[in-house]
């Protein structure tokens, strides 16, 4: 019997170049030409704060002339997108690292555009931050495992639902938040239960059956909200929360050490989830056998390797994954379920994976951005910038669209993701 290293199973990676990523960012600058030259603020400098409290030691505010900093930005964001469009055209992608500077400098510019003449505590934007990600990483996590399996998983958004709504219910009557999360995790692999028996024993287009899950967990969810947990939400929808526990030393290293080390155990479960999704699909034989079903389930088929069954146990880990993800609403975040409380942020998740191209990291570093758009809405208006509210509360979702249609270019997904297998 052949292993799976043989190259009829394991797939190759082509290197698709195209001139959307570089028009993207060629349009970045001449928003940020527009923004920071155009529009030019009138006072002088923008102050950034860079410790809290509880750090080892202070670092002192770094204040910056404000229009000779978005200058110098505007440089380096035309330099990135020659230099993107040197690679292009030579038939090279750019790489990876080339769009996180890009991204990188152009926030930071826009931050000390938008703060100008204020103080934006830095430490606080990257804690909300991270927060809000916390979901759409889990999300995202659950997406790459069901099309890396090739199962398209619209339904994220229900399954974080059916896992918000479970989660408060259970650690309410129980008192314990652990159970509430295996409470959640459970929710989740039974919604995607449902998904992987339609779409892979009855071929049901896996579209579909996402978007009707989504509908049906939301029905479902505030249909028992209204006329259970409502009424009697003392007994029923008042779960204990997770406290912060801070990592000792650290939690204590300025900007970084609150951002990332001073949570609560969801959190850090999102860690650990992560680096072993990450691992195990690139690392381990458990991963090989998922990617060979995603690209090529027939030749998989002829080693040995059940398709359908390894389609359905992995729907239901990724549906275990997004079900703790929807936990982090009620037990980390809110401390109560709200009707339609993940407002989207499944959608938003499956924008990650695909703006992450299927991988775990890019995926995650796809969802902390989105999470950053979200909390920097929220910090502007704390400061008192005069951006409009109406942008700040339309920046979250023009950052996915911009990002899943102009930066991600052309990228090809798994191959057989959507596609029903049937053994002949």
């Amino acid at each position: 019997m052949s292993t799976l290293a043989d190259p009829a199973v394991a797939p190759e990676k082509v290197a698709i170049v195209s001139w959307k990523g570089p028009i993207a960012l060629g349009v970045f600058t001449v928003v940020a030409v527009i923004l920071f030259v155009a529009l030019r603020r009138d006072t002088d400098t923008s102050t950034f704060r860079l410790t809290t409290p509880s750090d080892f030691f202070t670092l002192p505010d770094l204040v910056l002339p404000t229009f000779a900093t978005t200058i110098v930005a505007i440089v380096l964001l035309a330099a990135g997108a020659l230099y993107s469009a040197w690679l292009v055209r030579g038939k090279r992608r750019p790489p990876l690292w080339l769009t996180i500077v890009f991204a990188l400098v152009f926030v930071f510019a826009f931050l000390a555009w938008a703060s100008s003449g204020a103080a934006l505590p830095i430490p606080g934007l990257l804690i909300g931050a991270v927060t809000l990600s916390v979901p759409l990483v889990f999300g995202a996590m659950s997406g790459v495992i069901s099309e890396r399996v090739g199962v398209v998983n619209i339904a994220i958004e229900g399954q974080l639902l059916a896992g918000a709504f479970s989660s408060a219910v259970i650690a309410t009557l129980t008192g314990n938040p652990f159970l509430g999360l295996v409470g959640a995790a459970i929710a989740g692999v039974l919604v995607s239960f449902v998904l992987a028996a339609f779409a892979i024993k009855y071929l049901v287009d896996q579209v579909i059956v996402g978007v009707v899950l989504n509908v049906l967990v939301t029905g479902l969810t505030s249909f028992f909200f209204t006329q259970v947990l409502s009424p009697d939400a003392a007994h029923l929808n008042s779960p204990d929360r997770f406290e912060r526990l801070p990592i000792p030393v650290l939690s204590q290293i300025p900007i970084i050490g609150p951002a990332l080390f001073n949570h609560t155990v969801i959190v850090y479960a999102m860690y650990l989830v992560v680096a072993g999704v990450y691992f195990g699909l690139f690392h381990t034989k458990w991963g090989l056998r998922v990617r060979a079903v995603g690209e090529h389930p027939t030749a998989a088929d002829t080693v040995g390797i059940k398709v359908n069954r390894t389609r359905f146990i992995n729907v239901s880990i990724a549906g275990a994954i997004a079900g703790f993800g929807g936990a982090f609403f009620t037990l980390g975040l809110v401390g109560a379920f709200g009707k339609e409380m993940t407002a989207g942020n499944g959608f938003i998740a499956l924008a990650a994976v695909i703006f992450g191209r299927w991988d775990p990291i890019r995926a995650t570093l796809a969802a902390l951005l989105f999470g950053f758009a979200f909390n920097l809405q929220n910090v502007l208006g704390v400061i008192g910038s005069p951006v409009p509210s109406e942008f700040m509360l339309m920046l979250p979702y023009i950052v996915t669209i911009v990002a899943v249609a102009g930066l991600v270019g052309r990228v090809r997904g798994p191959a057989a993701s959507g596609k029903p297998y049937i053994k002949s």
